[in-house]
């Protein structure tokens, strides 16, 4: 399987995992810390997309023209959107602690786990100065991982 094509599947799962969530009624926190954490979330998301600027976000992972990208939240982590995507989703489940809740969450951190291995992978290709930014910044947390 190619790495677009496992990335796409991975994207279709995270949107069905985060959709189950959502419809169940677990995504959205049920207490003031967790909704403080995805009010942190969204603003994280936010700050990518400003960061970003006009390129576009693709289904596959697909690195987009213009340059590798490595100031606003990116100076911090390599990966800010699956952070913001994975604290949207575990701020919810930790207040809706489900089996089903947690599966889907599983199932949305696998997602990402993939769309990062093919992303990088990707990115390290087309960009041959991401291999010195992966090794001095962290994929989620920074400092940590």
């Amino acid at each position: 399987m190619s790495l677009k094509t496992a990335s796409v599947l991975a994207t279709a799962v995270m949107l069905v995992a985060v959709g189950g969530l959502l419809v169940s009624h677990t995504l959205i926190a049920g207490n003031v810390a967790g909704q403080v954490l995805q009010g942190g979330a969204v603003l994280c998301a936010l700050w990518v997309r400003v960061t970003f600027g006009r390129r576009s976000f693709h289904m596959a992972a697909n690195p987009t023209v213009g340059g590798l990208v490595t100031t606003g939240p990116y100076r911090y982590v390599r990966h800010p959107i699956y952070v913001a995507v994975l604290l949207l989703v575990w701020a919810g489940v930790a207040t809706h602690a489900t089996r089903r809740s947690f599966t889907l969450a599983a199932l949305a951190t696998a997602a990402v786990v993939v769309r990062i291995r093919a992303e990088e992978e990707l990115l390290v290709i087309r960009y041959p100065a991401y291999a010195a930014y992966a090794a001095r910044t962290k994929r989620l947390i920074p400092g940590v991982l």
